[in-house]
């Protein structure tokens, strides 16, 4: 589940680091994800190879429809977009039939891969470092490449690359597109590791929970998506092992955290260098 989260984390990360667009909206890619594998599955289990792919195309696609409407605004406006596009999916779940309602869709198997079982918990585990192991290589190429170095420098002038002839808009909506699919892809999995999909993965929540993992680990930091989702949900399953009222001592914690680092648990590795220098 670790594994799954920072995926989708990461793919947030894309946006919300590199490209400085804060989406309330992800949680609509997850669910998208989500209930592309659970249909698929309704006769039975749905091959791998087939399911996973049409999983992150769904995503990827609903990412670009939104994408192309709400990079037309900035700022709150652009926040308040994606947050309405995503509640517009969420009660669209909850209220056709085809998706289960508030039940959701239950999945009767995994998907199938030749060669590995993944009903067995340690095939799926492996099968999910595969895919996410994937996931981040891609995302590190990004990140390296004249694409990420755009998506930092749009987060920082986007004026100024506009005037010397990048085409910004395009730029930011290959970003969120791509950033979708790959929520998409932690939906599909998410969907798979827990044999359904709610319209709950759908909700505004789990948008907000995603944006706190990137700022936890540290916003524009590649690493930054896996270490805020590790050490949220360590923080939560210790917390909540303990104590039924967990939300209140976890968010103590995090704001903690947040004032200690407030470039994320990843700005930490920069301090002791710079001491050094000074």
């Amino acid at each position: 589940r670790v594994l799954i989260l920072a995926l989708a984390a990461s793919a947030l990360n894309l946006v919300l680091g590199y490209g400085g667009m804060i989406s309330l909206g992800h949680a609509a890619f997850l669910g998208i994800g989500g209930y592309t594998v659970a249909l698929l599955a309704q006769g039975g289990s749905a091959p791998a190879w087939l399911a996973m792919p049409l999983a992150v195309i769904a995503a990827a696609a609903g990412a670009a429809l939104i994408g192309a409407v709400s990079l037309r605004t900035r700022g709150v406006y652009f926040i308040m977009i994606t947050l309405a596009f995503a509640q517009i999916f969420y009660y669209l779940a909850v209220s056709l039939r085809g998706l289960g309602g508030d039940d959701g869709l239950p999945m009767l198997a995994r998907v199938e891969l030749p060669g590995l079982s993944l009903g067995d918990d340690i095939g799926f585990y492996y099968f999910v470092l595969a895919l996410a192991g994937l996931a981040f290589m891609l995302l590190y190429r990004l990140a390296a490449s004249r694409f990420g170095r755009a998506l930092v420098a749009i987060r920082e002038n986007e004026q100024r690359m506009a005037a010397i002839g990048y085409p910004v808009y395009r730029l930011k909506l290959a970003a969120f597109t791509l950033s979708g699919g790959l929520a998409g892809l932690a939906g599909a999995l998410l969907a798979n590791l827990s044999l359904g999909v709610t319209p709950h993965l759908l909700t505004w929540h789990q948008s907000g929970i995603l944006i706190v993992m990137v700022i936890l680990g540290g916003s524009g930091y590649f690493w930054g998506g896996l270490t805020g989702a590790a050490i949220y949900m360590l923080l939560e399953e210790s917390i909540s092992t303990h104590t039924e009222h967990w939300n209140l001592w976890l968010g103590a914690l995090l704001l903690f955290i947040v004032l200690v680092a407030p470039e994320g648990i990843m700005s930490l590795r920069r301090k002791p260098a710079k001491a050094e220098r000074a």
